[in-house]
């Protein structure tokens, strides 16, 4: 289990525990967390759980794909250092304490 915190545009902040082996996007979908709507339920076929990752936090999460990459280029407002699509982000151990930030909107 890893410890999350959901951080909405408006600086409202959820932590939760998330099982390991699920995403960050099944971890904030299970939770109800405001923010992120998951439109394809996961399969990388949107950009609707677009999030920041806190940048302490970008070197300590596993590189981008190819496809995320293309899939971000649809997103509200990227970021080339800390925009991520939370399905690609598999929950481990390693990630107790990652802080990810919603954009003002999904599209």
């Amino acid at each position: 289990m890893a410890k999350i915190t959901y951080v909405e545009h408006n600086g409202t902040e959820h932590v939760v525990e998330v099982a390991n082996g699920l995403t960050v996007m099944e971890g904030a979908r299970d939770n109800n967390i405001p923010g992120i709507e998951a439109d394809c339920g996961g399969a990388c076929a949107c950009s609707t759980c677009h999030v920041y990752v806190d940048p302490a936090w970008t070197d300590k999460i596993p590189a981008k794909d190819d496809m995320e990459e293309d899939m971000l280029d649809f997103a509200y407002e990227p970021d080339p250092a800390t925009s991520r699509l939370t399905c690609q982000i598999k929950v481990t151990d390693a990630l107790d304490g990652l802080v990810v930030k919603m954009p003002e909107k999904q599209i």
